[in-house]
């Protein structure tokens, strides 16, 4: 097939604008450019063409039959381009925010919170989407994800909206402050959580807790962490969890971290859409905010950090002791 080449761009823009108003003036105006600039494309794009577009008389221009003929389709061709930039740079729901996002996260931190953002933009409808796999955006009805994981996402923008850390947890009816720790843990049951983050974590809490190499009874296995939470709440075994998810409990002393060590998460999390989805009004609006409320994580995370005597860093990869660099 013979390879036809178009003729340019920016020549048939001037084309369309001048045959749409039959005047050059006004599709210089429109264009923001000079009238002779408007001129000249229409005779770079009759010259490309071989033909005659315009018939030019002293104080107006019209189409001839050619003329006519390619501007049914140049207008159509740029009608159909311009509908395809407005489908991925332009909000086709303005007033509808639709989140995605952990059940655990939701539950557990997002939604007593979600209240503030809503008194802030009140014309926003939000529509939050609780799910443990990331949710397709090909639809175009979901607008942002908070997600938990490595920061990679095909064909997504990610942004890093917190880390995270693991301590040992517990409910504080388990433990006399008055013995030793280690022996009363020894009689617990480990609550496994059966994320991939955490993978790596029960042989060390193991370790934390018997010398020897007795392993301790886990009979509970949770894929979601608020029933892992709810599971520890009720006194059930003790567990590695998320600090985001427990610190307010551990400040209102309904659990406790009977072990003075904690991990790195492999996981982080993540502010997850697509490249243009992060140019729209109300993801930018969501997206300060909620930056704003999760420096509330960090800073409890500090607090703890510095106000538990003896805490030490767990390499979970190395099984070794890492200071606790502050």
């Amino acid at each position: 097939m013979t390879h036809f080449r178009l003729p340019p761009l920016k020549s048939l823009l001037a084309f369309r604008h001048a045959a749409k108003s039959l005047s050059f003036k006004e599709a210089s105006e429109h264009l923001n450019v000079t009238q002779a600039a408007i001129s000249q494309q229409i005779k770079t794009l009759e010259y490309t063409l071989d033909m005659t577009l315009f018939e030019r008389q002293t104080r107006q221009v019209s189409l001839t039959v050619e003329g006519e003929q390619l501007y049914q389709y140049v207008e159509q061709a740029f009608d159909l381009l311009e509908q395809g930039v407005r489908t991925i740079v332009e909000d086709p729901n303005p007033n509808r925010l639709a989140i995605s996002t952990l059940p655990s996260f939701a539950s557990r931190w997002l939604v007593s919170r979600i209240g503030t953002f809503q008194a802030i933009e009140q014309s926003l409808n939000l529509y939050l989407i609780p799910g443990l796999q990331i949710a397709s955006f090909q639809d175009q009805e979901l607008d942002i994800s908070v997600r938990f994981g490595q920061g990679s996402y095909s064909d997504l923008k990610s942004e890093l909206l917190f880390e995270e850390f693991l301590i040992p947890i517990c409910h504080p009816s388990l433990i006399d402050q008055n013995l030793p720790i280690k022996p009363q843990l020894a009689k617990l049951q480990i609550i496994e959580d059966s994320g991939p983050d955490m993978t790596a974590t029960w042989s060390v809490l193991q370790q934390h807790i018997v010398d020897d190499t007795r392993k301790l009874p886990s009979h509970l296995k949770v894929s979601d962490a608020t029933i892992l939470i709810e599971a520890l709440l009720s006194g059930q075994g003790i567990s590695m969890i998320r600090f985001s998810l427990v610190y307010d409990l551990i400040k209102k002393g309904q659990l406790i971290s009977p072990l003075p060590f904690y991990m790195k998460s492999t996981y982080h999390f993540y502010l997850v859409a697509p490249p243009s989805h992060f140019k729209y009004e109300k993801v930018q609006k969501f997206r300060k905010w909620l930056k704003q409320e999760v420096k509330e994580i960090q800073t409890s995370w500090e607090e703890y950090r510095d106000q538990t005597e003896g805490l030490i860093l767990i390499d979970p990869t190395e099984q070794k002791h890492s200071p606790n660099n502050r």
